[in-house]
């Protein structure tokens, strides 16, 4: 009886050989690359992961740890090759958008803002920080004024013992401090601050408070001159338990939880407050404050209307220039085709701030010699402003537009205008019914993301006009030709307090109307797929 025999060339089955696999990954330079390029990650994580410790942000704690758990895993699985790539797209995806975009609106529903940016905890001890006056009978100290990373802070001598505090850590011993006789001159650390910087800081300086110790209700040291320190204590008595301010004439102070103020009985406030939730307050102020209303309304038409008309301009004198030098009749069209793509080459901000100098009223190149002296006031005028800015942003946008519609014109078959010519059709007729449904199949894209530039093209109103000229009596900085966006960095940054939560706000608003407006957009397009 005969028995099977294996095949003599037949290789038997056997097993990955991990370790083999290990051992040619270790004799690849590209691995070593990789695990220097791992280590700088590890170690710019666990700093980060410090760092978040330390001021207690567990959710950025929570995300450092998981993203360093992620990608040690995908750098080191030979199972997660195409999440190699994806990877780091999606952190910076999380990163720069979700987050910010969570963050934004997060602050849309609060009241944060200048007197309203911190917790109530910092506030209460800011109020009685900055209603202070000296302790009778309290040591005068000479004082050192360092900068330690930026932050400010005093360093006395006290007792024979060097001791250095800032506004967020009380005076604590300084280990490696210099004395000489009853002055700190050097800090481990820090920089000892010489006359002229503290001359240069002066209101910062005079502003420091540093406490004594953990107990807010000790006192802290403050500066009237830079050289000598004293014990200061509020003006104003902090009840816990009923959570109230009594100044010393006897005026009570009640915390407001809506505001985050502490108010008294005839409406005056204590500074700062805090941050609290507002629900839509801020969605809803632009609508229901007759100082804000009407130019809020106005701000949001002109915002419409330039960015519409910004795309019908620039587009239509691209279309007509990429018609004309894309006929093969017309002589020199490469060196045309080079020349008007010069303004668009050249940085946009510098532009409009090329331009502003060339409107200027009284030196403006346009007025003085192409007008011959005359005295329009280009940027002063509320109408004329618009148009200026109109005429500035199609000299910078036609140029993008000239290019598109040169590709796409250049990409529509020959064949079909000649079956228009042996149709009888007229030139206008082939234009109109043949190439421009050609070209938007291509354009109509490129036109909807313009719009959506123009919609925030912060730039072109910041150096041209500033968002100028500005509405009088109005509690904002705003103008005539502010859009929305510029309206919400004058509400940020400009109007004297800043009320990020409100500019917030309107961030949320202009981000669903750009949103909207590009949804329907692409919508609409989609029936041009019908002609191909």
């Amino acid at each position: 009886m005969s028995t099977p025999t294996q095949a003599p060339d037949a290789a038997p089955a056997t097993k990955p050989q991990t370790g083999l696999s290990h051992a040619r990954d270790l004799s690849r330079p590209g691995f070593y690359v990789k695990l220097v390029l791992m280590a700088f990650v590890n170690a710019f994580g666990i700093f980060g992961i410090m760092a978040s410790y330390g001021q207690q942000e567990w959710g950025i704690l929570a995300f450092l740890v998981a993203t360093l758990v992620v990608a040690n895993y995908v750098y080191f699985s030979r199972r997660a090759i195409p999440a190699k790539y994806l990877l780091p797209g999606l952190v910076f995806l999380m990163v720069y958008q979700l987050y910010v975009m969570g963050s934004t609106a997060y602050v849309a529903f609060t009241n944060y803002g200048d007197g309203h940016n911190d917790t109530k905890a910092p506030a209460i001890t800011q109020i009685l920080k900055t209603s202070d006056r000296r302790v009778e009978g309290t040591p005068t100290n000479q004082v050192a004024i360092f900068d330690r990373a930026g932050e400010l802070g005093f360093a006395i001598v006290d007792n024979g013992v060097a001791k250095a505090g800032t506004a967020d850590e009380p005076l604590a011993v300084a280990p490696g401090a210099v004395v000489d006789g009853a002055k700190v001159t050097e800090l481990p650390g820090a920089e000892i601050l010489p006359i002229g910087q503290i001359q240069a800081r002066q209101a910062d300086v005079l502003a420091l408070r540093v406490s004594v110790s953990d107990d807010p209700a000790d006192g802290w040291l403050r500066t009237d001159n830079g050289a000598m320190a004293y014990t200061a204590k509020s003006l104003l008595a902090y009840d816990e338990a009923a959570d109230t301010f009594t100044s010393a004439e006897g005026k009570v102070y009640t915390a407001d939880e809506k505001q985050g103020l502490y108010i008294a009985e005839d409406g005056t406030s204590l500074q700062p407050g805090w941050r609290v939730f507002v629900g839509v307050d801020n969605f809803t102020r632009m609508f229901t404050d007759s100082r804000l209303s009407g130019p809020f309304f106005s701000i949001l038409a002109w915002t419409f209307a330039f960015a519409i008309l910004s795309v019908l301009t620039t587009f239509a004198l691209g279309l007509f220039l990429a018609t004309i030098f894309n006929d093969p009749r017309v002589k020199g069209r490469t060196f045309y085709r080079a020349m008007f793509i010069l303004p668009y080459a050249f940085p946009g901000f510098l532009a409009a701030l090329v331009w502003k100098g060339m409107l200027n009223k009284d030196f403006g190149i346009i007025n003085n010699v192409l007008l011959n002296g005359a005295g329009i006031d280009w940027l002063g005028d509320g109408n004329l402003a618009k148009l200026s800015i109109l005429l500035v942003n199609l000299w910078l946008g036609f140029p993008y537009m000239f290019l598109i519609c040169t590709g796409a014109l250049q990409a529509i078959p020959g064949e079909l205008s000649e079956a228009g010519v042996m149709d009888g059709a007229s030139p206008w007729q082939r234009f109109w019914n043949v190439t421009v449904p050609l070209l938007m199949v291509s354009t109509a894209p490129l036109l909807i993301a313009s719009f959506a530039f123009n919609f925030n093209n912060f730039s072109l109103i910041y150096m041209l006009t500033g968002g100028g000229p500005n509405y009088p009596g109005n509690p904002l900085i705003i103008g005539e030709t502010d859009i929305l966006i510029s309206m919400v960095y004058s509400v940020a940054f400009e109007s004297g307090t800043r009320q990020f939560g409100l500019a917030s706000a309107l961030s949320i608003l202009i981000f669903f109307l750009v949103g909207f407006i590009s949804w329907l957009g692409f919508r609409q397009t989609r029936k041009l797929e019908e002609i191909l």
